[in-house]
């Protein structure tokens, strides 16, 4: 009698317990990519839209796991537009990149303050590593139309620690350095940018 009992009242609670941990490992299972970008200003932490954005988030994560951003710079700065790196080393020689890749500006994310969108030349689908972090709300950047100036930029994920450092390096003070203009006068490294989740 007891037994039957003890048993009305543990099986419950094991089986709650059981469909919790259930819970917790397929939402993990689930959840956006983040990475941590080491910069000389600071960390910056940004989650990765990987349902919205998926070929832009994979073709991110492989420049990331190859170690391709790291001890490049922040080589395009404009207060309260944007902060632009990924491409140019110190003396604004640019990497080789690999191939371009399709651009998902129309998936529906919007070039909102935090937010990261890759850089492109005025081709539609000629982004590669180049990558922005919107310093506010840009809204003539989003898509509107499949024109070269109207289809927009990929937002592919957003800053969710950082920001303060973000906006650090978007005061920094700028000239134009080897031809080319928007340069910050001291070097903003990105030391290393990590897969963390």
């Amino acid at each position: 009698m007891i037994a039957q009992y003890i048993s009305k009242i543990v099986t419950p609670i094991v089986s709650f317990a059981l469909f919790s941990l259930m819970c917790l490992q397929l939402n993990s299972a689930y959840a956006n990519p983040k990475v941590l970008m080491e910069t000389s200003k600071g960390d910056i932490t940004i989650e990765l839209y990987e349902n919205e954005a998926p070929r832009t988030v994979k073709n991110f994560l492989s420049y990331a796991s190859e170690g391709f951003y790291n001890n490049l710079i922040f080589h395009r700065v404009i207060k309260d537009f944007m902060i632009q790196g990924g491409g140019m080393d110190s003396e604004m020689r640019q990497k080789d990149p690999k191939p371009p890749i399709k651009n998902e500006a129309r998936r529906g994310l919007g070039n909102n303050r935090g937010t990261i969108a890759m850089a492109r030349t005025n081709v539609v689908d000629s982004a590669t590593a180049q990558f922005f972090i919107n310093v506010k709300d840009n809204d003539f950047l989003n898509h509107t139309d499949k024109t070269a100036r109207g289809f927009g930029y990929a937002v592919f994920g957003e800053v969710i620690k950082g920001m303060d450092v973000v906006d650090s390096i978007a005061r920094a003070k700028t000239g134009i350095f080897n031809g080319f203009g928007d340069v910050p006068k001291e070097p903003i490294l990105i030391k290393n940018v990590s897969i963390i989740e």
